[in-house]
């Protein structure tokens, strides 16, 4: 299996622990050839070359703004920026870019997860330029994430938002639901955010309801994969069919069915998302 373990999935940390270290704002950042990990929107830009991607590595380019760029940290002690770049900006010759939702995947799973966290500290960087409290501008605290309100003083750290994903099994069926924004023919597991007062249990069993009428049982924990758009953190779960015939909510899910090995939808999500990998591991292998 491409993903032996949740921990091996594309955004965790996992992925580059062999050559990255992290820098937070205020540390001291490495001399020497820097790597510019470049978004524009939800695309990363690239240096293609024979197939092969890289970011672009040197001197700060000019066509870059002067000034923009946060170091997040090295890898293999080069600094790493991430920088953001307007859409209205023409593409520089010799540059590509490249999805982060591509449905071919070609990307290095070190690359596409560096790029996500690069994604996700710019996200954090950009919905934290005022405080949410008294709307007074925020300075940074120094060797940490966080920011500080200069007007009122209050504190802000990073919002990392809990969300449940779950494959439902009934006998050698499993439950699979679509969204109508989806591609033709994608289906995927049920999935959503915490609400108030929720354990991670009980939102599994509040969202499989609400978005299918199914009731489940025996739920359990299988994994979690960071999900840097802008900043999911995706816990997921296995649990059985307990009762209840399917009526989508028309909202969330346009559609939710019943498959098996044997009648898989036309397409799933692709392999560097956990939900993928807890079909390949749970449904398709039948891992108890």
């Amino acid at each position: 299996m491409q993903y032996p373990e949740a921990v091996n999935l594309p955004f965790n940390g996992a992925i580059i622990k062999e050559g990255f270290r992290p820098l937070r704002p205020g540390e001291a950042v490495p001399a020497g050839s820097a790597l510019w990990v470049v978004l524009r929107g939800n695309d990363l830009v690239l240096v293609e070359e024979k197939g092969e991607f890289s970011f672009f590595e040197g001197e700060r380019p000019d066509w870059l703004a002067a000034g923009e760029g946060i170091c997040f940290g090295t890898w293999h002690g080069k600094p790493l920026f991430a920088v953001p770049l307007s859409r209205k900006k023409e593409m520089p010759a010799g540059l590509v870019t490249e999805p982060f939702n591509a449905m071919e995947e070609r990307l290095d799973d070190r690359l596409l997860t560096l790029g996500g966290l690069a994604h996700q500290v710019l996200s954090w960087d950009r919905h934290s330029a005022l405080c949410s409290r008294c709307g007074g501008s925020m300075e940074r605290i120094p060797s940490t994430w966080g920011k500080r309100c200069t007007g009122c003083g209050h504190e802000h750290f990073p919002h990392i938002h809990p969300c449940i994903i779950v494959l439902v099994r009934k006998d050698g069926e499993f439950l699979l639901g679509r969204k109508s924004a989806w591609p033709a023919g994608r289906y995927s597991l049920v999935a959503g955010f915490l609400d108030f007062g929720e354990s991670l249990e009980e939102c599994v069993h509040r969202e499989v309801l609400e978005e299918t009428g199914i009731l489940i049982r025996n739920l359990r924990y299988v994994g979690s994969q960071n999900w840097p758009f802008p900043s999911q953190l995706m816990a997921g779960f296995v649990a059985d069919y307990a009762g209840g015939e399917i009526v989508v909510d028309g909202d969330e899910l346009e559609d939710a069915r019943w498959f098996c090995r044997d009648s898989m939808p036309e397409s799933l999500p692709g392999k560097r998302s956990i939900a993928r990998w807890i079909i390949d591991t749970y449904a398709l292998e039948s891992v108890s």
